[in-house]
């Protein structure tokens, strides 16, 4: 989505003019906020990484303390947990358990 057309879904500059144009302009506000979420979190992450680098814990995962892999780190950067581990979270998550979304957020 272009700069232009995003400031137009923000500012709602298009009055919409019938029940179909309503419902695009409503699904483009919802990819522009969805969007926007998921690149927030990825600089969290990122920063979160960076954060793990500074102290020395980068590349090793926060569950089970083992070192992640190059493979893993190469496909995923900023990866806090190795693979088993990270499916593990996953799992948990998908139960409703309480997982650590973001490790840096005490900052």
């Amino acid at each position: 989505m272009s700069a232009q057309k995003a400031a137009q879904v923000v500012a709602r500059l298009d009055v919409p003019s019938d029940e179909g144009d309503l419902s695009q302009q409503h699904h483009e506000e919802w990819i522009f906020l969805n969007r926007n979420t998921i690149d927030i979190k990825l600089l969290r992450e990122i920063s979160d990484a960076l954060l793990r680098i500074e102290q020395g814990t980068y590349a090793v995962c926060l569950e089970c303390e083992e070192p992640i892999s190059v493979k893993r780190l190469d496909a995923v950067p900023w990866a806090r947990y190795c693979v088993t581990c990270q499916e593990n979270v996953a799992t948990r998550a998908a139960l409703g358990e309480p997982v650590g979304e973001y490790q840096g957020a005490d900052r």
